[in-house]
């Protein structure tokens, strides 16, 4: 037998995350490719305490791509409610009916038919193809790059995000066995987001703490190249368009132009936040106001 610290590192996570993984519901075992797509559009930049409880009302309502790609697309921007980039409510829609018209109402298992849905980009097709049909890709988020960075790199923090050499550096990891390859991916992303954290990192609790580079290193600070900082949202059009789907959700009838105005005092910001929303598909001009998209 190994010594632990000897064993592979995917390995050691495995083992770890055996004991360690938060009980997600899109992760019991029961649960439809369906709803893993869900959780997958739900989870892009968003909070997972903020996903799980939306998750469960989703399924609960549109437990299949049919029942979602039945009803209007404004439906799906209302439950949607407040997660964030609405739009991902509108592609999920979209997605929805794709699935029933050209698979049958059946999520589609490899990457390629996953990538052709809308809103469907590399990361959710090779997540979904892991998660929900145990196909060996290697997928990587911002929790498994700081992994890699730390572990294997050395590094504080991941270079700015390289698909190339992101699925690279998961592919050299990965596990022959697709069971094992499935689970990885989860672990390291798992990882990631309760251990090897951005700012506060548990590396006692790490169970390749005696594997990583960054550690060995003593733990230097990042000089490297980072992402540039996303803009602030207070006071921004993103906020402007928030306010707007706010009322456009809870009116359940077209709104006028006037009746906007109380949402923002800067009346330019505001024409310009509502032409984006409408630009964007997530609504609707008719004569009597704004509606959400029923299409």
């Amino acid at each position: 037998m190994p010594r632990p610290a000897a064993a592979p590192i995917a390995a050691l996570v495995n083992e770890w995350f055996e004991g360690a993984a938060r009980p997600l519901p899109w992760r019991a075992a029961e649960v439809s490719p369906w709803a893993v797509l869900v959780s997958e559009f739900m989870l892009q930049q968003t909070q997972v305490d903020r996903v799980i409880p939306r998750w469960e009302a989703w399924i609960a309502r549109w437990p299949t791509p049919a029942s979602l790609a039945a009803e209007p697309a404004a439906e799906a921007v209302r439950a949607w409610d407040r997660l964030g980039y609405p739009r991902r409510a509108l592609w999920l829609h979209r997605a929805a009916v794709e699935i029933v018209e050209r698979h049958g109402g059946e999520v589609p298992n490899s990457v390629d038919e996953l990538l052709a849905l809308q809103g469907v980009g590399p990361y959710t097709a090779r997540a979904v193809a892991a998660f929900a049909f145990g196909v060996r890709v290697p997928v990587v988020d911002t929790n498994t790059r700081r992994v890699i960075a730390r572990a294997v790199d050395g590094q504080a923090e991941p270079a700015p995000p390289s698909t190339t050499r992101d699925l690279a550096a998961m592919s050299a990891l990965l596990p022959d066995a697709p069971v094992a390859a499935r689970t990885f991916n989860a672990a390291a992303m798992e990882l990631g987001a309760i251990v090897c954290t951005a700012r506060a990192p548990r590396c006692d609790e790490c169970p390749i703490r005696e594997r990583c580079a960054w550690l060995a290193a003593g733990s230097p600070a990042y000089d490297g190249p980072r992402k540039a900082k996303q803009a602030r949202f207070e006071g921004s059009d993103r906020q402007v368009r928030g306010l707007v789907m706010r009322e456009l959700r809870a009116a359940h009838r077209p709104v006028g132009r006037q009746e906007l105005d109380p949402v923002w005092a800067d009346a330019a910001q505001l024409d310009r936040a509502i032409a984006g929303l409408i630009a964007d598909g997530l609504a609707a001009v008719t004569p009597e106001g704004m509606t959400l998209p029923e299409a």
